[in-house]
């Protein structure tokens, strides 16, 4: 009897083992759900560049949060553009050539700021706020 129990404790222990190993790295986890928890901003446009500047901020920060990988930065941050910037977006894209390689963060991140932010303003608007204080 006492076998018998050990082994049902053995087996029992061996399952719940099991569970928790897919819980934490079996099941692929669900990464825009884990995004969008953090209630990332859209983004159209911005009359100051700092809040251009802000919003990709906030949303890197979101994504690397839900440790996205460099595809899904993009994916995701680009599906939080709306209006102009969803114009300048598509534009974007639709201005590279059909073979080349996936946009990367880096690549989102320069292109979002060259565009969205002139250049030197961001800056010159930070020299601004440190005069005021």
């Amino acid at each position: 009897m006492e076998q018998l129990l050990a082994v049902q404790t053995q087996l029992m222990q061996a399952l719940v083992q099991n569970q928790q190993n897919q819980q934490i790295g079996g099941a692929p986890r669900d990464k825009r759900g884990e995004f969008l928890k953090g209630h990332p901003l859209v983004f159209s446009h911005a009359t100051n560049p700092l809040e251009a500047d802000d919003w990709l901020r906030v949303v890197e920060k979101q994504l690397n949060i839900a440790q996205c990988n460099d595809q899904q930065k993009v994916l995701y941050a680009s599906g939080q553009l709306q209006r102009e910037a969803q114009d300048w977006w598509e534009a974007f894209e639709y201005g590279r050539p059909a073979n080349a390689p996936p946009i990367t963060w880096q690549e989102f991140r320069e292109s979002f700021r060259s565009y969205h932010i002139l250049e030197g303003l961001i800056e010159l608007k930070r020299e601004e706020l440190r005069a005021l204080k």
